[in-house]
This record gives structure tokens, sequence and C-alpha cells, in this order.
């Protein structure tokens, strides 16, 4: 229902944005040849031929990128604060792609202060074009232009949350006029102020009285048979009808409503890695393990011959874990364990000053460098840089049993690092804990959640007092 309210809004948005980068792009030029003696130019003139053939490239790079920054994203409340950081990731990731872009134009330079002006410049003009655009709106709006008033059937648990929905998403434009209720000993009190305003028999006259376009059915799954006199007491009206199902007794994942072959279908369970999706976050774990496997191979080989030289024994130590999709896979890392140590306790937990470490693996696992190796599983693609922790097949069997939700984490590939780490819930920490942060990334994942994980990852995630 959001994303269908939003699409014409995007459509103007977008329009809005592309002429915000436009300008910017133009007017940097012209700071840059016209700034005068504060800006000499010192290498010759800049080709306006040249900056405005290119202007069409600056302009798709400068929507795609706040896109993937947020931008256009139904399920966000709008705000000034909002789109200024949209805007701002949105023009990085712009400039990101413009560079990526030059390095295929030969024999072309492109002036570094038209660079600076244009970053500033948009960042300034698409936040101003969105606060003017959302300032109209409601200003239209509080005028009754563009406005659709809705009734909640059900004033119950669902009622509720459709209720703070609608306020969330002031936008939209949809406006709550009152709820509806089975009974009709309800009328006249309030729910979250807004009047319940009668009864299921009188909706057809509640429509017609009080301009109602939208009705928001939102009832119990023990309350079948006051569905169905809803939907008979709407068939002979004209107004949009959006049915809520009571599904939050059910355990769910990125849950959305789909159409399969003219069948309405609701997934409880659904990674958000397709299409596009799946691609950027591959895309970035391909050019973020191979840099750091090229810049740190220095570390890796120092680490590597210290390993053999303070202990018998291989390198790398490799462990079967599980990640996406259930799919087991060996986990490589640098050997922290002297040869042979679960032969007698078998699968069991590291523990605080744990006997069976060598000396150097006490320091590899205080400073997780022995997790380094794992940067060859996220390059063959068995892990992300980011997301949930795999755990060995051996202990998941016992916790898919007694901890609520835990194979939802499967969902979504097996990461170096989460939010659970930076959030400080590794090594010997609360189980439960890990597995509610780990669902709370995977329902909320996006690259911008990812990168901001990879940087709190150096600051709270390398050193852990629980990492034994």
């Amino acid at each position: 229902m959001v994303k269908k309210h939003s699409q014409g809004l995007n459509l103007l948005l977008g329009l809005l944005d592309a002429a915000a980068t436009g300008g910017a792009w133009l007017l940097a030029f012209l700071l840059r040849t016209e700034g005068g003696p504060l800006l000499p130019v010192k290498t010759g003139e800049p080709s306006f031929r040249l900056y405005l053939q290119i202007l069409p490239i600056v302009v798709a790079a400068g929507v795609v990128s706040y896109a993937l920054a947020g931008l256009y994203s139904p399920k966000r409340h709008r705000g000034a604060g909002a789109d200024f950081i949209g805007a701002l990731k949105g023009t990085a990731l712009a400039m990101v792609l413009l560079l990526a872009a030059s390095f295929f134009q030969r024999g072309v330079e492109f002036s570094r202060w038209i660079a600076v002006f244009f970053a500033v410049g948009n960042v300034a003009l698409v936040t101003a074009g969105r606060i003017l655009f959302w300032r109209t709106a409601g200003f239209l709006r509080a005028r009754g232009v563009n406005v659709k008033r809705a009734l909640i059937v059900g004033g119950g648990r669902s009622g509720g949350r459709v209720l703070e929905s609608i306020r969330r998403n002031a936008w939209t434009g949809i406006e709550a006029a009152g709820f509806v209720e089975v009974r009709d000993e309800r009328k006249g009190r309030e729910i979250q102020g807004i009047p319940v305003l009668g009864s299921i028999e009188d909706l057809p006259h509640l429509i017609q009285d009080r301009g109602i376009g939208l009705v928001f059915i939102a009832l119990g799954s023990d309350q079948t048979a006051a569905l169905e006199k809803a939907v008979d007491a709407l068939s002979e009206q004209v107004v949009d009808v959006r049915i809520v199902p009571d599904l939050t007794h059910f355990f769910s994942l990125n849950a959305e409503i789909s159409e399969f072959d003219g069948l309405p279908v609701m997934s409880l369970r659904e990674s958000p890695l397709y299409g596009w999706r799946a691609l950027c976050k591959r895309s970035m774990d391909i050019v973020f393990s191979g840099g750091f496997l090229l810049v740190f191979s220095p570390v890796f080989v120092g680490i590597a011959l210290l390993v053999k030289l303070t202990s018998r024994g291989p390198v790398f130590y490799k462990q079967e874990r599980m990640g996406l999709d259930g799919r087991t896979f060996k986990m490589l890392k640098f050997r922290s364990m002297r040869i042979g140590a679960e032969k007698e306790t078998g699968a069991v937990w590291a523990v605080e000053n744990d006997p069976r470490r060598t000396r150097f693996g006490t320091f590899l696992r205080k400073t997780s460098l022995d997790e380094i190796p794992q940067f060859l599983n996220v390059f063959l693609g068995h892990m992300s840089v980011v997301g949930p922790r795999p755990e060995r097949p051996v202990f998941i069997e016992e916790f898919k049993k007694s901890i609520p939700r835990y194979m939802l984490r499967h969902k979504m590939k097996a990461g170096i690092t989460g939010w659970a780490q930076v959030n400080g819930w590794r090594g010997d920490t609360s189980l439960r804990k890990r597995i509610q942060y780990d669902l709370y990334y995977i329902d909320h994942w996006s690259l911008w959640f990812d990168i901001r994980i990879m940087f709190l990852t150096a600051f709270r995630g390398l050193v852990a007092p629980n990492a034994y």
C-alpha cells in the first residue's frame, strides 16, 4: 500500500533530484570558470562543451545513487535530516561512480575544483529541493489537496498498528478519520486519540457522510465472520479496501505479500538479498576482500610464518560451519590451538584461559587476527564481509531446539563481522541476544548498514574481552 502511494511521489522526486543534480553540475562549472582572483584558472579554461556532454551521465549516476542510498524507499519517514543524510550518501556514491567512469576517459582531465563544488552544491540543492517539495506537499494537504480519509475496521492490536503506520507515513496523504468496531457498544470511545465512529453496520453511511476513500480491515484471526460481514458491507461502495492480516503471532522475516500466478501469497521468511541487492553485496565483498588480501598480504604471510615457527602443525585450521540456506562450508582460520585439541573433549566452546591454545594463538584470538583467512572464504563466495557469524552444525542442532527463530539467521550469508559483534555480543556472551541482533540486521539490511558495521568493527570488533 505504501509502495503504491509512493510511486507518483517518487517520480516527482526523481525529476526534482535530477534537476538539482544537473543544476549543481552546471553551477560548479560556472563557479570554477568565473571564480575570479580567488580561483584563477592556471592550466587552461575547462571546456563547457565537454562538461555539457557528460551532464546526462552525471544526472543518471546521481539518481541511481540516490536510489541506492534509500531516498526513494517507501518505508522511511521523510524529514530534513533524513533527506540531508540520504543526499550526502547518494552524492558520495555518485562521486565514486563518476571517478570510476573517468578511468575509461583517456586524454580527458576533469577539474578537481569542479568536482568539489559539485559535491557540496549537489548535497545542498538536493536537500533544499526536497525540503521545498515536502513543505509544499504539506501546505497543499493541509488544505485538503490529495488527502485520502481512511476508516480502520477493528480497534485491536492490528488496528492500532495500522494507525501507527499511517502516522509514521504522513507523506502518503492518508488521514485516519476513525475506527469502526465489530459491536456498537464502543461507539464514542477513543483509540490512541482517534474516535470509534460506529459498528460494521454503519460503514455505508460513514463512508458517504465523512468522505471516506480508503478502508483498512484489521480484524483478529478469530474474527472471520466479522471480516466477511465487513466485506459484504463494502461491496456496494467505491472506496479502496485493504485487508491487514493478523499474522503477528507467526515468526516472520522480511514479510511481504506478492502474487503467484494470480494468487496472493504472503512470504513470512524471505532473504533481503535478491536481484540487484545480491549483486551489489557480492560486488562489495569481492572488491573489499580482494583489496584487503592484496594490501595486507605482508601481514598475512608474517602471521603464517609465526604460526609455523611457534607450534607444530599446519598454518590454517579448517572447521565446518553452516551458512546461507543451511549449506555447510569449510571456514578458514590461522591455527591458534594445539593439534588434536578436540580429540578428548569433542566439539566444545573455547573458554577463558583455554589450555588448548598456543602462546601465539592466545594473541591471535584476542586481536581477531586468526580470522584474517576468512577473507579467502569471502572472495570465494562462502561468506560475506558482514553477516551473522557462522556456527558449527553440531552446536546448531542444539540451538535450534532451544532458541526460537535461530534458523532464520541462515537467510543471510555468514559474515566475518556483524551487528551483534560490534555491539559486544561476541564470544562467551548471551546467544539469545546475538540472535536478536542478527535478525535485526537481516530485517534492516542495506549496503549502508554493511558499511556502518565495517566502520564500527575497526573500533569495537577487533579486540573483545570475551574472545577466548
